[in-house]
């Protein structure tokens, strides 16, 4: 599984994930593959958990829509992932079946997003959640939000907070190793903020 996480702190974001890509039981640690589990996309970074399959589908998913791929609001980050869907059904093969009572179908991958409008959380309904301090996501994920939790107040960095959030995240949990990977955006300023 992973440890990733994203954090709005000042006029910064920042998304961090950590290293090991895991195959059942088998590990494959950083040092035997790149295992970069964040993408970069039109100015967006994006964090996954789940498959492995999902970095090379999504990224190429999303770089297909060209134009379309918008993910600067909470609005165009949904209208992307829909538009996405029917593509990695038809092109990529996915399946979207996960129980039998399921409401939608499902995308089955977890998503966080960084870019200078936000941070934002996508999940296999392509629910979309804008966040206004962190989250997290992956097997790792309580731990990272439990530090994350306890340093907000304490630490006004995007980056390090990220970091400490994933330190956390390989700390406890076996499925997430180092090294921590972060990637910090500068926010645009909100329209009122653009007045003053």
């Amino acid at each position: 599984m992973t440890t990733v996480v994203v954090v709005k702190r000042g006029d910064q974001v920042a998304i961090a994930s950590d290293s090991l890509v895991t195959f059942g039981d088998t590990r494959l640690a950083h040092g035997y593959e790149t295992n970069n589990k964040i993408i970069e996309v039109n100015g967006s970074y994006l964090g996954l958990a789940g498959s492995t399959a999902h970095f090379a589908v999504l990224e190429r998913a999303l770089r297909e829509l060209g134009d379309d791929c918008k993910l600067g609001s909470r609005d165009e980050v949904f209208t992307t992932f829909q538009k996405i869907h029917p593509i990695l059904k038809e092109k990529f093969f996915l399946n979207t079946k996960e129980e039998e009572d399921d409401p939608y179908e499902s995308s089955q991958m977890t998503c966080l997003i960084a870019n200078p409008s936000g941070i934002y959380g996508v999940y296999s309904y392509r629910e979309v959640f804008c966040f206004e301090r962190f989250w997290g996501i992956g097997s790792g994920r309580n731990f990272a939000l439990g530090a994350l939790y306890a340093a907000y107040d304490k630490t006004k960095n995007a980056a390090a907070l990220a970091q400490i959030g994933v330190e956390a995240g390989i700390e406890f949990d076996k499925s997430s190793s180092g090294p921590v990977r972060v990637v910090t955006v500068k926010l645009k300023p909100k329209k009122s903020e653009e007045r003053t």
